[in-house]
């Protein structure tokens, strides 16, 4: 699908300040890819539909979970961490992107997973670094990017799941998953 083309169909679903970002994610997205040589199409595209479901109701997103056989384990947390899966399943019913990389990157852009696939990775650390981000830590991983890809994956993993813990919130078991896949299978990015 055209760069133009998908940002008219993400467009209408986002907020201004969401559009924005997902803009910072595309950028940032075609920057890591092409440093870290992936397919820059598919970075750009999964990057400008990572939140395609942001917005969509809680319960539109739950029958999506349910229906689709998703984690059910997710239902369990914040709903935050529907839109991503959910947005999966309406990326290719909806904008009938039918690309398996592409939408698995939109799928595990919010709790990673072991064993991600470079893509994967890149849209998950494009969300985290996009310029428009501002909070602790983020400068650090912007700077472990320009180095070592899985090294700023696994910072940013450990930096979400120490924020959670901060706040005495749940971490999704699949997230800690994606921090020791990382510990114990790291490669050199």
């Amino acid at each position: 699908m055209e760069r133009n083309r998908a940002l008219e169909l993400v467009k209408v679903q986002l907020t201004d300040k969401r559009y924005a970002h997902t803009l910072g994610v595309m950028e940032t997205a075609v920057m890591l890819a092409k440093r870290y040589g992936a397919d820059v199409e598919k970075a750009e595209l999964a990057a400008i539909f990572h939140d395609y479901a942001k917005f969509r109701s809680k319960e539109e997103m739950k029958q999506i979970l349910i229906d689709e056989q998703e984690d059910v384990r997710l239902l369990g947390f914040h709903h935050e961490l529907w839109h991503a899966p959910a947005g999966a399943v309406l990326v290719r019913k909806e904008a009938g992107v039918n690309d398996e990389e592409v939408l698995s990157a939109i799928r595990w852009h919010t709790t990673g997973r072991p064993g991600m696939t470079l893509l994967e990775k890149i849209v998950y650390l494009a969300d985290y670094i996009e310029p428009g981000r501002r909070f602790p830590g983020v400068d650090d991983v912007r700077t472990i990017a320009e180095q070592n890809l899985n090294d700023a994956v696994l910072a940013a993993v450990k930096n979400s799941i120490l924020f959670l813990m901060g706040k005495k919130q749940p971490v999704f078991p699949v997230t800690m998953d994606t921090y020791n896949d990382f510990i114990q299978n790291g490669d050199d990015g």
